[in-house]
This record gives structure tokens, sequence and C-alpha cells, in this order.
């Protein structure tokens, strides 16, 4: 297990979403204040592009030295993923001297619920 990814993970075939779908029903204010920290956290456009190109990386991960061509210095690029980490989106594996994103387990669990999922009704078009 990498030192990156979150300690106590659960395992692969309990994976519970990220966050309740939003046309589910109204949200608990625990539940509203999980989701606008993912939000704030994928507000940013560099972390937003960064998580594109691991999400759609035909591996389904990719090694940070294929991603990290996105208009601004390594160190941010590393701030920028360990945001993402710590957000709970992004889980990593260091393998020699490079390091591997891939999706998070509960964040693919929400994406594969549908693109309504963790969107707003506002975003979706949705009353």
């Amino acid at each position: 297990m990498s030192k990156y990814q979150p300690a106590g993970q659960m395992p692969l075939t309990a994976v519970v979403p990220c966050c309740p779908p939003i046309t589910g029903g109204e949200l608990s204010a625990r539940e509203a204040e999980r989701m606008a920290a993912t939000f704030e956290v994928l507000a940013n456009p560099v972390r937003l592009l960064l998580l594109s190109r691991v999400a759609s990386h035909p591996a389904g991960e990719a090694c940070v030295c294929d991603i990290q061509d996105v208009g601004v210095t390594g160190a941010t690029v590393s701030y920028q993923l360990k945001k993402l980490r710590e957000a709970g989106l992004l889980v990593s594996e260091r393998r020699g001297a490079w390091v591997f994103y891939r999706l998070a387990p509960s964040f693919e669990a929400a994406e594969a619920a549908g693109p309504a999922a963790c969107v707003p009704r506002a975003f979706t078009g949705s009353t």
C-alpha cells in the first residue's frame, strides 16, 4: 500500500460514493458541507485538468510524468495533486522515482452513478 493512500480506506468490495446523489432527496447539513468541500477542490482549473487526465488515461492510472504538462511548475503540479489526494478524489502509489495516480474508489463509485450524482440541480438544469 502506498504511503500516499488514505489510512483506513475501505476495501474495493464495499465502496461507497464520495457524495450522495443530488437527485436522491434533500441533503443533510453534513452532506452539503462534504459536497461543498469537494466542489471547492474541483473549482481550481489546474486540479480539474489533472483529475481529468488521470480519469481519462487509457491504463486507468497515470504517471505524474504523463500528466504534468498543464502549464504550471512541477512544484505546483505536486501541490495540486496533493490537494486532490487529501480530498479523497485520487489515490497514489510510488514506483521507483515516479508516482502513479488513479481515481479513488469512492470517486469512481460516484462517477458510475451518473453525471447528476454529485452535481447540483443548478448545473444540470433539473428543478
